[in-house]
Order: structure tokens, then C-alpha cells, then sequence
């Protein structure tokens, strides 16, 4: 077999064999097939795409580049995975809720980059928590409370750390078998029975458009029920930011607020929508079942509960959790205002997003460092009348510096009109 004819094959707009796409994951996990070999298979795929066949196959040899997790011992276990956003910080309220309902959940997560918040770093924001836990620990603390957050394992999938690499500096990545394959590899890997996707599209997101988040939501689901994984997705919107709170410990507090009855009914509603389908997918029971056990267990105090039990087992301070005044507050904040009166009719969230890393609170490449503290807080929603002079963001930094640059980013996306926006909800559709 000849890397060479496999890349005049996808150029050719044929499907690869299985074994094909085999020799392509060992070979560059191996060092045999240069990276300009690689790249050119790479613009192949971007230009000519896979079929669901080719996508599943490529996805599972990913998976099988490294070490696979065997969490059965677990099940049911469930994961879930968000393409990402800004303010998205709904993992940290699904775990605990889905964990209080019985479902062991064992969640390999990631740092943010660029715009996107990390729910590592959030979580790192936690006096004393630990995100890196060994695969034994990681196992038995899910067997002992049903929870673990921890950051994800280097000897898991090292074939997607070989492709993204390559994909980021050779104009590959918006290919949707590329990115399909590269989340699913890593979900396969980690070794969860139960996968639940929430699929972003809008402005903060990757996929722009519904169009394009429902195919990938479609693709990543395929992939799942191939590989024998119970998979579904919601697609969610992220034209604006989600829940009022932006930056990493801000988030937590947020989070804690939820959690305990309080906080934006938005962001609950997503929450509570995707620990209904974890839930559902897990025991095997009907969604309406399992959103009445998902409200339960939020409305009880019991998903707020095992947050505490998870930040205690993986050495966080729980006193963070119980005080979120404790939190250390940013040294330097400015409150913005509205320059006129009108309804809020947007709030771009990839400027929001921008204005959160301007100020600290997220990395432009994955060696920054980042600021804890630093971050906006929202006072309105799109939807609400604002006066002219009424706060509606107030922006925390420990870099003054960062304050006017971030603040005009902020005033950017801000969008006023005469008329109230017609409303809109956050989920726009689900794939089974």
C-alpha cells in the first residue's frame, strides 16, 4: 500500500477501504508518512469529504491509536460533549444533575482556546482542585461518588493531537468529516457507554449556520450508534452568550447560583434539556420520565450536592462552593452602559467572547496563561429595555490596561432597537 495512491484516490473523490484509512492512522502515528503527505491527504478529505462509512471507519482507527478506557464495569456511564461557545458553562450543571439521578459520569474535558471557555479551567479556578487525575483514580472515584471532571489523557487518541496540529496550520479545519472525527475519536476513547452532544451554531460557534450544526450533529450521531455508543444531540443556539456570566471563576459562581435554585432560566433550560437526554439515554426511559427526574434532582439540592462531593474528591476547597464569596475578585472592573434607550435585540457572542480573552479570562494560543478572576458579567438579555445610562456589563480585569480596548469590543456587539425582538428559544433541534 502506497500513501501516495491513497491521496490520488481522495483527490479522485473515492471512498478509501478500510484498510486504507487504516494505514493512514498508523503511519503518521508512526512516524512513516511525513506531515507534507499527511496535509495533502488532509486538503483531500476537506475538498472531496467521506462518506459515513469512511467517516465512522476514520473515527474509530483514531479512537484505536491509543489506549481505550473499558469503563463497562460503570454503565451505565455517560459523556457529553459541547462544540463549544461563549459563557457555555453547562457541563458543570449536567454532570452533577445526571450523576444525582444515578448515572456514573466519567468526562474527559478540554481548555479553552481562542473565544471558547474550557471547563478545565473553569473547574482549575477552584482552590486546590485537581483536573489531572490517574486512569485508576479517575476509575475508581466515578465506581465510589459517580462523578469525575478531569482534563483529558495524553495517551488517549494520539492520532487527533497529530491531526488537529496539522489541520490548524494547513487550512483543514472546516472539513465536517475532520471535525466529526476528531470529537467522536476522543469521546470513543474515553469509554462511555452514553454519549449526549450539544451541537452550537450562531456566532459564537464553529458551525454558523443550523444547516451546518444539524449535519454535524447527524454526522457525530451516526458515528455513535456505528461504534455501538447510545448517541443523541441538541442543537443549540450561540448567537449570544450563555447564561450571564463570562470568564472562569465567574462561571463557577454562576454555576453554584444554578445549581441552587437561582440564576438565568435560560441557561437552566439547557441544562435541564440535556440531562433529560443523558438520562434518558442511559436508563432506557421515556424523555418525558427522565426530565422530571433531571428537575428533581436540581430542585432538591441533590445535583448541588454531588458538585460538592466531586470538588471535595478531586481536593477543591468546598468552602468555594458553599462561600462562592470567597472567590478572589478581580483588582480593576468597569460598568458599561447603554449609549441609548431600546430593547436588546443582540449581543454578539464572538465579540463577547474576544472581550473575555482581552481582559484575561481566555488564551490565544494553548502556552497563555490566563486570569481567573478577569471576565463580564451581564445585567440584561436580548429581549430586555434598557434606558439610556442603565448598566448592562460590567468587565473585571487584574490588567487595567485590558479595560478600554475589552470594553469597546464589548460595546460592538451590542445591539439596541425600538422594537421588542421576537423571542427565541435556545434549543433548535435534537437528533436521535
Amino acid at each position: 500500500m502506497n500513501i501516495i495512491d491513497i491521496i490520488e484516490k481522495k483527490k479522485h473523490k473515492k471512498a478509501l477501504s478500510e484498510a486504507e484509512i487504516a494505514y493512514f492512522i498508523e503511519g503518521i502515528c508512526a512516524g512513516t508518512i511525513p506531515d507534507y503527505q499527511a496535509s495533502a491527504l488532509l486538503m483531500a478529505i476537506c475538498l472531496c469529504g467521506m462518506d459515513a462509512r469512511e467517516t465512522a471507519i476514520l473515527t474509530d482507527k483514531m479512537a484505536h491509536s491509543g489506549k481505550v478506557l473499558d469503563l463497562s464495569a460503570l454503565a451505565p456511564c455517560a459523556d457529553k460533549h459541547s462544540t463549544g461557545g461563549v459563557g457555555d458553562k453547562t457541563s458543570l450543571v449536567v454532570a452533577p444533575i445526571a450523576a444525582a439521578c444515578g448515572i456514573h459520569i466519567a468526562k474527559m474535558s478540554g481548555r479553552g482556546l481562542g473565544h471558547t471557555g474550557g471547563t478545565i479551567d473553569k473547574l482549575e479556578s477552584i482552590p486546590g482542585f485537581r483536573t489531572a487525575l490517574s486512569e485508576k483514580e479517575f476509575f475508581e472515584q466515578v465506581q465510589r461518588i459517580g462523578i469525575a471532571l478531569v482534563a483529558q489523557s495524553e495517551s488517549l487518541d494520539p492520532a487527533d493531537k497529530i491531526l488537529y496540529a496539522l489541520r490548524d496550520v494547513t487550512g483543514t479545519v472546516d472539513s465536517l468529516p475532520l471535525i466529526a472525527s476528531s470529537i467522536m475519536s476522543k469521546k470513543l476513547a474515553a469509554g462511555a457507554q452514553v454519549i449526549e452532544l450539544d451541537v452550537k451554531t450562531g456566532d459564537g460557534a464553529f458551525m454558523k449556520t443550523p444547516e451546518q450544526a444539524k449535519a454535524l450533529a447527524q454526522a457525530m450521531v451516526d458515528i455513535g450508534k456505528a461504534n455501538g455508543k447510545k448517541t443523541a444531540a441538541l442543537i443549540t443556539d450561540m448567537d449570544t452568550p450563555l447564561g450571564m456570566c463570562i470568564g472562569n471563576s465567574l462561571e463557577i459562581i454562576e454555576v453554584i447560583a444554578l445549581l441552587r435554585g437561582e440564576g438565568d432560566a435560560d441557561l437552566r433550560e439547557l441544562c435541564l434539556a440535556l440531562a433529560a437526554g443523558m438520562i434518558s439515554l442511559a436508563k432506557g426511559c421515556p424523555k418525558a420520565e427522565a426530565a422530571a427526574l433531571a428537575a428533581a434532582a436540581l430542585e432538591s439540592g441533590a445535583a448541588f450536592e454531588k458538585l460538592k462531593e466531586m470538588v471535595a474528591a478531586q481536593g477543591g476547597d468546598v468552602r468555594y462552593i458553599e462561600q462562592p464569596e470567597r472567590f478572589e475578585r478581580a483588582a480593576y472592573s468597569l460598568t458599561l452602559t447603554a449609549p441609548e434607550s431600546g430593547y436588546l435585540c443582540a449581543l454578539e457572542a464572538a465579540q463577547i467572547g474576544k472581550a473575555a480573552a482581552t481582559l484575561g479570562a481566555g488564551r490565544q494560543k494553548k502556552s497563555d496563561s490566563i486570569d481567573m478572576s478577569a471576565g463580564i458579567v451581564l445585567h440584561a438579555s436580548v429581549g430586555d429595555k434598557l434606558d439610556k445610562g442603565d448598566a448592562f456589563a460590567t468587565l473585571y480585569t487584574n490588567t487595567q490596561s485590558t479595560l478600554i480596548a475589552a470594553a469597546e469590543q464589548v460595546m460592538a456587539a451590542l445591539q439596541l432597537s425600538t422594537a421588542a425582538p421576537a423571542p427565541r428559544g435556545r434549543i433548535l433541534g435534537e437528533i436521535q
